[in-house]
């Protein structure tokens, strides 16, 4: 994940013990730059994505966050890692989109979008929670270019599959797609606007825990450097029981995708309540393996529930509303490196875990919005009312049968 493919990069923060707060704030800017650049791009690929398809974009993503993820192993300087950071939120902002985007387009109908989606949330969860054992390892054995090198080609590897998979422009979908709907206007749309909320407070916990949890284990209970680099891997299976789950549940109940989600925030909020009452690395795993599972839950459940709301209120058409979904991410990512320190330094640990959990239990009840979204039907886009409208004459009669055949 540290190539960028998603915003869940829980590389512990190895912070100074006293060389001063200088390098702490320097170390929380270089995490949250990526997140920054990302929340800045996302508006403007998502309108791109929408215009020109999805696998021009994704190409370009990984062709960028090759380039980054190259030049962090030859990085010498402050400044030049704050580029290749800052570059892979600019690869991501594309990559992430379109990826996620290019799933619900190909995969239509439901269950299909949950399973795809489902999948592919769970290789993210891989990558980010796999990151800080894979990255130690071969940093400590093979040297600190190594682990860069190795992500840089699996973004070529990725690269040259999307061209013999689906080449841009191979296949002239983007000629048969129908104009998007702005994104300014999917923000306003108040369903969407419940969901990417929901996506946002859900992933606050990981977002502020990433920062903070490895100084608090070491003062609290002198964790070992290895235990604080493990402590997110064992998350990884609760993540994908999550998905899996939700899957099978969306499946028999797909009425019921609005209260998954709410369960999910619910099983965040007392995870984070409990956070800071463990003593010892065996219990602060519990926790933080009920906070992958319940975002397991709410992402699962609403990334297609995003598409659904698109299909039935806008034009299918995937792109800006993905974007939306990645600036809820974003937000929390950028914030929580910079804000998350603050908050543990002027009001406590336990105080920064209570206010999390309390604001995914308050947010829970609010996806009650979405309970009637099932039923809601198709909109009649500009194209549909074309394809649906009665014909006129023998000619367009004639012209429709051939159409319908």
């Amino acid at each position: 994940n540290g190539s960028g493919g998603g915003n869940r990069s829980l590389l512990p923060a190895r912070y100074p013990p006293a060389s001063g707060g200088n390098e702490d704030v320097q170390i929380g800017v270089l995490f949250a730059s990526k997140a920054m650049l990302q929340l800045l791009v996302n508006p403007l690929s998502g309108t791109l994505i929408d215009r020109v398809g999805y696998e021009a974009p994704l190409l370009a993503g990984l062709a960028v966050m090759f380039l980054s993820t190259a030049t962090f192993a030859f990085a010498e300087n402050y400044a030049t890692l704050f580029a290749a950071r800052s570059l892979q939120g600019l690869g991501s902002a594309f990559a992430d989109t379109a990826g996620i985007a290019l799933i619900a387009d190909r995969y239509a109908e439901e269950p299909a979008r949950s399973r795809a989606l489902g999948t592919a949330l769970a290789c993210i969860s891989f990558g980010s929670l796999a990151a800080p054992p894979f990255g130690g390892v071969l940093y400590e054995f093979a040297g600190k270019r190594v682990p860069f090198l190795v992500l840089a080609c699996v973004c070529l590897l990725d690269g040259l599959l999307l061209l013999a998979l689906a080449p841009p422009g191979g296949t002239g979908a983007r000629a048969n797609m129908p104009v998007g709907t702005p994104i300014h206007r999917l923000m306003v749309d108040p369903y969407i606007a419940v969901v990417a909320g929901a996506l946002a407070t859900c992933n606050i916990p990981l977002a502020f825990l990433e920062p903070t949890i490895a100084n608090w284990m070491k003062d609290s209970m002198g964790a070992s450097e290895w235990e604080v680099g493990l402590t997110w891997l064992p998350a990884f299976f609760p993540h994908v029981l999550g998905v899996y789950v939700t899957v099978r549940l969306a499946a028999a109940y797909p009425h019921l995708q609005w209260f998954y989600g709410a369960l999910g925030m619910a099983i965040i909020g007392a995870s984070s309540c409990l956070v800071p009452a463990c003593r010892n690395f065996g219990q602060v795993i519990i926790p933080l393996c009920g906070i992958c599972f319940g975002i397991a839950l709410v992402d699962t459940a609403l990334l297609p529930t995003l598409a659904f709301l698109v299909d039935v209120r806008h034009v299918s058409v995937y792109g800006s509303v993905y974007a939306i979904a990645d600036i809820s991410y974003s937000v929390a990512y950028a914030l929580g490196p910079i804000v998350a320190g603050q908050i543990v330094h002027t009001m406590g640990f336990a105080q920064l875990n209570l206010g999390m959990g309390l604001a995914n239990v308050l947010y829970a009840p609010v996806l009650l919005f979405l309970r009637n979204v099932c039923q809601m039907k198709p909109s009649h886009s500009e194209r549909n009312i074309l394809l649906e409208e009665g014909p006129k004459g023998l000619y367009d009669t004639i012209k429709m049968e051939e159409r319908k055949g």
